[in-house]
């Protein structure tokens, strides 16, 4: 589990959620935000906030987990998200160096993660073990309904990253002004790399970017086809009329929520989407296939399922991605 993360508290006419029947404790605190933008001099922003302790809904209880089932009245969203999958050939659904071989189930140990086939286990093997690891997450600014912005996140996913994303719908008023702010411009994705110092405009600069810095130096073929690789992650998005691209006014949490996906799912893509469009950061821990991430999980939860979330802010810790966007609206829509 990563260490608590307190956001930049920009802002803050944009309250934190409040319950009834819990009394709200005031937090007052200070970041110094420090990026340096490519070859220029780093620029330094400092901001003041307050915000309140927000509690989950009135008799809120998590879902018990459910695999490969879908909640009555969400298959045209799943199968609206899963169009993203023909149109980018699976690119996000596996990590950097991903195989795979069917082995007798005495093979695997109970206790490690592994699919099973057929009375056989898939034995799942990867790459990014031998890949450079940052030490702090990748801040990533962007929103769902970008296909620049998609490009970036798959990456993210094949280099098996965990990424502190800052959302950016279109009417956003919290890290559109901030994005603004540190780069001169409004454009997206907007990366900073706090372990180089390193930040960046251009999809393509950022992906080649990370494929260098903690990757192996390669890209995957879906990701340098230039304007193919626009037009088909545009046509990605297309069964999600919109989603994830507009703001919906909500409440800044102090504290990043937490979120176990990656970008080919599209049970984690419906999860994303609502914390996009309420601009809510969230700290997302990528486990594709192939990620060592997922024998972790394995180990801690005795089941792996995505997506899954952990708030710091209320403490509720929950799979299902229709009950993950009940739960996000019901206690930080405003």
């Amino acid at each position: 589990m990563a260490a608590a993360l307190r956001l930049p508290p920009l802002l803050s006419s944009r309250a934190a959620p409040t319950a009834t029947t819990r009394r709200s404790r005031t937090t007052s605190s200070t970041l110094r935000v420090t990026a340096q933008l490519d070859d220029t001099t780093a620029t330094t922003s400092t901001f003041t906030s307050t915000s309140s302790t927000p509690a989950p809904p009135a008799g809120f209880t998590p879902p018990v987990p459910k695999r490969f089932e879908v909640k009555p009245g969400q298959s045209s969203n799943i199968a609206g998200a899963a169009l993203a999958l023909p149109f980018r050939l699976g690119t996000g659904v596996f990590v950097l160096g991903y195989g795979v071989s069917l082995v007798d189930a005495d093979q695997i140990p109970p206790d490690q993660y592994a699919l099973e086939f057929q009375g056989r286990k898939v034995k799942e093997t990867s790459k990014v073990g031998q890949c450079p690891r940052p030490t702090k997450p990748i801040e990533i600014y962007e929103f769902e309904g970008c296909p620049f912005c998609r490009k970036v996140r798959e990456m993210v996913s094949v280099l098996d990253l965990d990424v502190l994303y800052y959302p950016c719908p279109k009417g956003g008023p919290t890290f559109r002004p901030k994005v603004k702010e540190m780069g001169g411009k409004q454009q997206f994705p907007y990366m900073v790399d706090p372990n180089t110092g390193v930040a960046m405009y251009e999809s393509d600069a950022i992906i080649t970017y990370l494929a260098k810095t903690y990757g192996d130096g390669s890209v995957p073929i879906m990701l340098k086809l230039g304007l193919l690789t626009t037009i088909t992650a545009g046509l990605a998005m297309s069964g999600r009329s919109g989603k994830g691209s507009s703001y919906s006014p909500a409440k800044l949490p102090a504290q990043p929520i937490e979120i176990w996906a990656y970008e080919g799912s599209p049970f984690c893509k419906i999860a994303r989407e609502t914390l996009v469009e309420l601009e809510l950061p969230h700290l997302l821990h990528s486990i594709a296939r192939g990620s060592p991430k997922r024998q972790d999980f394995f180990k801690k939860y005795g089941l792996f399922q995505a997506p899954y979330i952990e708030d710091p802010n209320t403490g509720v810790k929950m799979f299902e991605s229709a009950s993950i966007v009940e739960y996000l609206r019901a206690t930080y829509a405003a």
